[in-house]
């Protein structure tokens, strides 16, 4: 972020504009025929980096355990006893919400200024709710650092004021302040029951469940009124079906409850708006029901205007909940996923929501059991959840993701996933048409500690089976992803394909690596897709695992900025550090693809182009002449092979008669090396070196084996190619 008064304001845009990056911000700019990425909000954020303060900045930082890392923009404000950020407010204001973070263990306050005077009123701070560990997830550390605090402010402030928040002993790290003007207490719907009259408490002194199970059934076919107040409901809610539960607004009717409603089943007609559900989820226990909403709520349900905080999920969907809306609501600081479409979910519509540091995805569609069909998640902002993806699609049919807006993932995250990552069977892979339209991912993508190498801002993952849907990639912005733009990547190991993929008008903006990171077979088109200031090259094209198939990309027309390629698939770009000249004493054929007549059991062609010398191809047997090849990426001037037989003496020396045969295209093949014996013997190292004539240029290397004194069969464990004599 930078200094001025325009930069350290972040707003999402109204619907009609598009957004673009000025100046280290989000901001609206002049309508076109796209509709706004992001939810339309009633409060405006504003970074504490880019205000004045006293305490010490931090950051930027996209490592994995760092607090930097985990915040807003990764940088935020530290400030020691006696220290302050002081915000210039951005609009009409009266209330305020407080994103910070406290060392481990403690607690404390921060006093409120504005314009100078210090208000009565103060902002809790704690850790009370911050450092989960989840040692059981694969390459999790302790995360989740950051917490929401709110407050009515007591008076109204205007744009310009000065509103400062100041350490009063704990240490306190501010990442960024939302400026709401919060609307007056609503009023007490005509014919609803009110939960106070059926003995709910609304000091929060005493256990109020009993009295809203008691309105729940009095007002079936109405609506159960929330006044006011703070509610302490101890125990979950079933049976909620044909009814609304409403209140006077999330800022001021508050109920205290980890579990609010957990049931299997309801004939729906569920209508819950306008309060807060505010929890005492401290860590993230996975078999326990810590949800705002654990199950159904049945067909033709709505949830809006909600403020969820302090659960381990917002709402964990299973069973019946068809045509479901989810809307117009906030979701802060749960330990485990944001909202979860757990499969058989149809026609359900999850829009115009904010979300902000989740433990896990924060929006996702899980095709456990059944798939989740037709359902979509369009015009949410999200914002750093901190150990999984901004928006991840786990299987199902015909599903769409529209003009969203998710900044700032971290580990084991990219902002959009498209996977077919199962967990759990039975299982319903990706199916029918899945869209990806108009969504801006901003800072997203990180390091993957279990894969060792990046994931992008937008992956398709055909983690545990290949991806056969059609997936539409249309009018995507991606700014200052830390690694890649988008990723191909078979994420379970096993290579399988990825195929009809088409990505349609993409703008890409210093991304830190690549615009294209594949790394499974199969294939993607690209049309329009413009990308400026990249770290190191357009393309990353190395299959993972090695020799798994090549992955093609066509281009469709009108791309620009990021026709280069990686050259060393034995090494990953880092972040800004352009496309290096090759290593000119690199083994040509490590890591490439490999092909072969025949292999015998799990001795593949592959094996003798993936860095170990143990392990190794062996032909069919009984079969000469058989052919093992490599395509080396390139034409290159060979002059040297390195072949080699694992060096154990349990392999005794042999000779095998090979030709060497080149090719530039993959087709016409002629002789480099004619028909001799090379002898292979532990003794020296079971290695026999082969000298090409100058003048060899070569992509595809083939060495064809005519007989074998050791075993009837072609056997290699590495064939290296050299550009030295």
């Amino acid at each position: 972020m930078h200094s001025s008064t325009a930069a350290h304001l972040r707003r999402t845009p109204a619907l009609g504009a598009v957004v673009a990056l000025a100046a280290g911000m989000l901001v609206a700019v002049a309508p076109a025929a796209h509709a706004a990425s992001g939810a339309t909000l009633p409060f405006t954020s504003v970074e504490a980096e880019s205000a004045t303060t006293t305490g010490t900045k931090i950051g930027p930082d996209h490592t994995q355990g760092t607090l930097a890392s985990e915040a807003s923009g990764r940088q935020a404000v530290r400030l020691s006893s006696g220290q302050r950020v002081e915000f210039t407010v951005p609009r009409a204001a009266n209330a305020v919400n407080l994103a910070y973070s406290v060392p481990d263990g403690q607690s404390g306050t921060l006093d409120v200024y504005v314009n100078g005077t210090r208000l009565a009123r103060t902002i809790p701070v704690t850790s009370k709710y911050s450092y989960v560990d989840t040692g059981w997830i694969a390459g999790a550390k302790t995360h989740h650092f950051f917490d929401n605090a709110r407050l009515l402010l007591g008076r109204d402030v205007q744009a310009g004021d000065k509103v400062a928040v100041e350490s009063t002993g704990t240490q306190v790290t501010v990442d960024v302040a939302d400026f709401e003007q919060v609307a007056a207490a609503a009023s007490q719907p005509a014919g609803s029951v009110s939960v106070v009259a059926k003995g709910a408490d609304p000091s929060g002194n005493g256990d109020s469940t009993q009295a809203f199970r008691d309105a729940i059934t009095a007002a079936q076919g109405g609506t159960v009124w929330i006044p006011p107040g703070d509610y302490r409901v101890t125990s979950s809610l079933s049976g909620v079906q044909n009814v609304t539960l409403q209140g006077a607004g999330s800022w001021y009717s508050v109920v205290r409850s980890s579990r609010f409603v957990d049931q299997t089943s309801s004939s729906g007609n569920v209508h819950i708006k306008d309060f807060a559900v505010i929890g005492e989820v401290t860590e993230r226990v996975d078999s326990s029901p810590d949800n705002f909403v654990n199950g159904s709520l049945g067909p033709n349900s709505s949830v809006s205007g909600m403020w969820l905080q302090h659960l381990k999920v917002g709402l964990w969907l299973t069973g019946n909940n068809d045509n479901l809306v989810v809307e117009n609501s906030r979701i802060l600081d749960t330990t485990a996923d944001g909202l979860n479409l757990n499969g058989s979910a149809k026609g359900v519509r999850v829009r115009n929501n904010f979300l902000r540091n989740q433990g896990d995805d924060s929006l996702a569609m899980w095709s456990l059991y059944a798939p989740d069909t037709n359902s979509s998640f369009e015009n949410n902002t999200i914002s750093q959840p901190n150990l999984a993806n901004g928006i991840a699609i786990y299987g199902g049919t015909d599903i769409s993701v529209k003009n969203n807006l998710v900044s700032d993932t971290n580990a084991l995250g990219s902002g959009i996933a498209i996977s077919n990552q199962k967990f759990l069977d039975p299982f319903s892979p990706l199916a029918g048409t899945i869209t990806v339209d108009g969504n801006t991912l901003v800072r997203t993508g990180a390091m993957n500690p279990n894969w060792n190498h990046p994931m992008g801002a937008l992956r398709v993952d055909s983690y545990d089976s290949a991806v056969n849907a059609t997936v539409d990639i249309t009018d995507t912005t991606i700014i200052d992803s830390p690694y890649s733009a988008f990723e191909f990547v078979s994420g379970g190991g096993r290579g399988y394909p990825v195929r009809n993929v088409d990505v349609t008008g993409a703008t890409v903006r210093n991304t830190g690596t690549v615009v294209v990171q594949a790394e499974a077979q199969g294939a993607a088109t690209f049309r329009n897709v413009t990308a400026t200031q990249v770290g190191a090259a357009g393309v990353y094209n190395c299959p993972y695992p090695a020799n798994s198939g090549s992955f093609t990309l066509t281009d469709g027309g009108g791309n620009s900025g990021w026709s280069s390629t990686w050259t060393d698939c034995s090494t990953w770009p880092q972040p800004g550090q352009g496309n290096p000249d090759p290593d000119p004493g690199r083994n040509l054929a490590k890591g490439r693809p490999a092909t072969a007549t025949g292999s015998q059991d799990v001795y593949t062609p592959g094996k003798a182009a993936d860095g170990d010398a143990n392990s190794y191809w062996e032909s069919a047997n009984n079969a000469f002449p058989q052919a093992w090849t490599v395509d080396l990426g390139s034409s290159y001037p060979v002059r040297r092979l390195v072949l080699k037989l694992p060096p154990s003496a349990v392999w005794g020396a042999r000779t095998q008669t090979i030709t060497v045969l080149g090719s530039t295209d993959g087709s016409a093949y002629a002789t480099v090396v004619g028909s001799r014996g090379y002898r292979f013997d532990p003794a020296t190292g079971n290695t026999a070196t082969v000298s090409l004539p100058s003048g060899t240029d070569l992509r595809y290397l083939r060495l064809s084996v005519s007989a074998n004194t050791g075993w009837p069969a072609g056997q290699f464990s590495e064939v290296e190619a050299y550009l030295t004599s």
